[in-house]
């Protein structure tokens, strides 16, 4: 490091855990740029100086993850197009003291699916939770999928998502549909009609829970796909569930990679080493399993 290294920020809370800065320092050297990325758990409370300091200190670029994807949008200059359909951002690009925010967990996770040879166009699929992450795939659904059943309980910003989702049908062919997670009929309709099955939720993060009731899980079929956010632990109890069924699964440890690539390019220009930066992950993960 000296006068000239670019800096790179990771806001969370918490933020120690996160797999970022091990992703993106090994890619600025891979790729011989003078940058530096580093985590930093901020509180709420303390978020507006936090964003005022990388203005201040000229930062390149952050990314953000809970509680902050949505709570930024008032601090930024610009957003991107998927961006302002998601309303919620987990990218930021320093544009010479203009900030730029972009969203690129929806899209990588459909890349992650596209390399493991998921067919998208005509298809049904299920999303658990709509929040920053949840949001981010709805938006980015834009593969020819015919139907999208997004799950979420019946808060104070149900009604919101249900107009969100209305706009979105009317300017996409893809149909997308509200389903309560009060309503086990519907979500098991749901659940039956989909060839892949998002977790979106944090349920599963203690190692104990499930993202759906079992009354529900049970209409899996070995023939459906099952996809968790989740990547610590490894194997969630959805997926351990969905291993039992005979179901094809996987964790978030691929969408982390390909959303990294994505903000990467967003800020450098640059390809990330996607083999060198997916071994690093592997390793590592396995490391903190154990």
């Amino acid at each position: 490091m000296d006068g000239n290294t670019q800096l790179y920020a990771f806001l969370a809370h918490p933020a120690h855990h996160s797999l970022s800065p091990l992703m993106y320092n090994l890619s600025f050297r891979a790729q011989q740029l003078n940058a530096c990325y580093l985590a930093f758990d901020v509180l709420p409370t303390d978020f507006s100086q936090a964003i005022i300091g990388l203005r201040a200190i000229d930062f390149a670029g952050a990314n953000f993850s809970l509680p902050f994807k949505q709570t930024v949008l008032k601090y930024l200059d610009e957003l991107t197009p998927r961006a302002q359909r998601i309303q919620a951002v987990n990218t930021l690009r320093n544009d010479q003291g203009h900030l730029v925010g972009d969203s690129t967990d929806g899209a990588g996770l459909f890349a992650d699916l596209q390399e493991k040879h998921q067919l998208l166009a005509g298809q049904t699929i299920m999303i658990l939770g709509a929040g920053g992450a949840g949001r981010a795939i709805i938006a980015a659904a834009d593969y020819h999928i015919k139907r999208v059943f997004v799950a979420k309980r019946p808060n104070q910003t149900y009604a919101d998502l249900a107009t969100w989702l209305k706009q979105l049908s009317a300017l996409s062919p893809t149909e997308y549909c509200l389903v309560s997670y009060s309503d086990m009929t519907s979500l098991t309709a749901a659940l039956r009609a989909s060839s892949i099955v998002i977790n979106a939720t944090n349920q599963g993060m203690d190692d104990q829970q499930l993202p759906l009731p079992l009354v529900v899980l049970q209409h899996l079929r070995p023939q459906q796909f099952v996809y968790d956010l989740i990547y610590q632990p490894l194997m969630t109890p959805f997926l351990l569930y969905a291993q039992r069924v005979g179901c094809q699964f996987c964790n978030g440890t691929g969408m982390l990679l390909w959303q990294g690539a994505l903000a990467f390019k967003f800020w450098t220009g640059q390809s990330m080493p996607i083999d060198l930066v997916r071994k690093s992950l592997a390793t590592e993960i396995r490391r903190r399993t154990k």
